[in-house]
């Protein structure tokens, strides 16, 4: 019987660009949120589809920090 080894196959590292760039789904599900935001008129897909790849480009590439303490006004 072979023991197996934790770890022995090589995990798949994720490029940056693979962590900034949104996948199919994404686009469709924001592209949609889109049309149904603007009342579901047709003759717009294209601009919707862009704007959501533009909207979930912009907020997958801001960088991640801790949140820090809230200041808060006396």
């Amino acid at each position: 019987m072979s023991k197996k080894l934790k770890g022995a196959l090589p995990t798949p590292k994720k490029t940056r660009a693979a962590k900034t760039t949104p996948t199919h789904e994404e686009i469709a599900l924001r592209a949609y949120e889109i049309y149904l935001e603007r009342g579901g008129a047709s003759g717009d897909a294209l601009e919707d589809w862009t704007r959501a790849e533009r909207e979930l480009t912009e907020k997958k590439s801001k960088p991640r920090g801790k949140v820090g303490p809230r200041l808060v006004a006396a």
